[in-house]
């Protein structure tokens, strides 16, 4: 249970990083409209572009640039987007998948190699990290006012979470693949929009670094996140609040 709150927070406190980029809007964007493109226009009947919509929401993405995408994905400007994985490993045995949506599958295979190789890491076949994510639910939120843990936390149990932690403010939500849509439902009930959700992998083991070699194996995570093309990153590296700020 620690592991998915640590991962969680420091998800989170990333975010805040990638948002200063400029990167975290694009990639937002691109998921909009891939989800509108696939599910249609209303959110209310395309349960991934509403929760696209969410998270840009979340991410205080403007809401004309959210319609423009939703709008971009409804119509009909020939681009074509591929959604596709990466497996591999970095330095010190570091585990790294990578989930990418393109327009350019040579142009994003050519990136994923280059990052890798650069890097001293070793681009894997699909399937050669399964054992070590696992994919869960995640919903991430501040914490509503006038609230009670122990109510909470046994509410979201009873909906089938099987992990809730208060930390910093926030509510940090964590379910089985299978319990994602009754989480959902159980949050909507309760009036709360989680700043992020969705779908993540969690690591089942981890890898403790030094202060220097985090820092090399982070040049690999930060060139595959500033790829466009490349949406979601996952490592199975335990950091630490003091390694934080090294990052």
């Amino acid at each position: 249970m620690a592991g998915h709150s640590k991962w969680a927070n420091i998800k989170r406190k990333k975010g805040v990083v990638d948002a200063r980029r400029g990167k975290i809007f694009t990639k937002l964007v691109k998921e909009i409209t891939i989800s509108s493109r696939l599910g249609g226009p209303d959110p209310e009947a395309n349960a991934r572009l509403r929760l696209a919509v969410q998270n840009a929401r979340g991410a205080n993405m403007p809401k004309d640039t959210i319609e423009r995408a939703i709008k971009k994905g409804a119509g009909s400007d020939g681009t074509e987007y591929i959604e596709l994985t990466y497996e591999g490993y970095g330095l010190h045995g570091v585990a790294v998948f990578i989930e990418c949506t393109t327009d350019n599958l040579n142009r994003t295979v050519q990136n994923i190699r280059m990052a890798f190789s650069k890097y001293g890491g070793n681009l894997g076949t699909n399937g050669s990290l399964e054992f070590i994510f696992t994919r869960k639910g995640i919903f991430t939120f501040p914490v509503p006012e006038q609230t009670d843990e122990e109510s909470f936390t046994l509410d979201m149990i009873d909906a089938g979470a099987e992990d809730v932690e208060f930390s910093d403010g926030y509510v940090t939500v964590t379910c089985p693949l299978q319990e994602f849509g009754n989480i959902q439902k159980a949050i909507d009930a309760k009036g709360i929009e989680p700043e992020n959700a969705g779908l993540q992998r969690i690591p089942n083991t981890y890898v403790y670094l030094t202060d220097e070699e985090l820092q090399r194996v982070m040049k690999l995570i930060e060139a595959l996140e500033d790829d466009d093309d490349v949406q979601k990153v996952y490592h199975n590296i335990e950091i630490t609040e003091e390694q934080m700020a090294l990052i």
